[in-house]
């Protein structure tokens, strides 16, 4: 893949973080997941009943990942409106909150993962075919 404007890492963190919110829809995270991880960050027991039915994601939602050698600013641009749109009559549609940032959390936290697993060939493969067949792809292009 080429990058219109190579600058450290930056590639590795963005496709990473694309990889971790497909990764993200297809394993979600239980209430039981969602309460340990608040636990072992030291909240209150109150504070983790409170925010635990906001961190629980429900898995194995399908998903679609597009990838591509290089892409003009404009097509981006085109591309990403469209996805837009679709996302917002889909939640119109179902009535559900289509741009829950308690769901992109969680990519966030798998991101950081997939990033480890894009920068070192020691890593263990990916949770998933789909995750590591995106990672391998990743890595031919961008550093072969």
């Amino acid at each position: 893949m080429v990058s219109h404007n190579p600058v450290a890492d930056h590639q590795e963190w963005l496709y990473a973080n694309c990889l971790s919110q497909s990764q993200a829809l297809m394993l979600g995270k239980t209430r039981e997941e969602a309460e340990a991880e608040l636990r072992a960050k030291g909240l209150a027991e109150a504070e983790v009943q409170r925010l635990a039915p906001h961190k629980v994601i429900p898995g194995n939602r399908p998903s679609n990942t597009l990838v591509t050698e290089s892409i003009s600013p404009g097509r981006l641009g085109a591309l990403i409106a469209l996805y837009e749109h679709k996302v917002f009559v889909q939640g119109v549609i179902w009535g559900i909150n289509s741009f829950d940032q308690w769901g992109v959390e969680l990519g966030k936290e798998l991101g950081k993962g997939v990033y480890g697993r894009l920068t070192s060939y020691d890593s263990p493969p990916a949770e998933d075919a789909s995750t590591q067949g995106l990672i391998d792809f990743f890595r031919g292009r961008h550093r072969g």
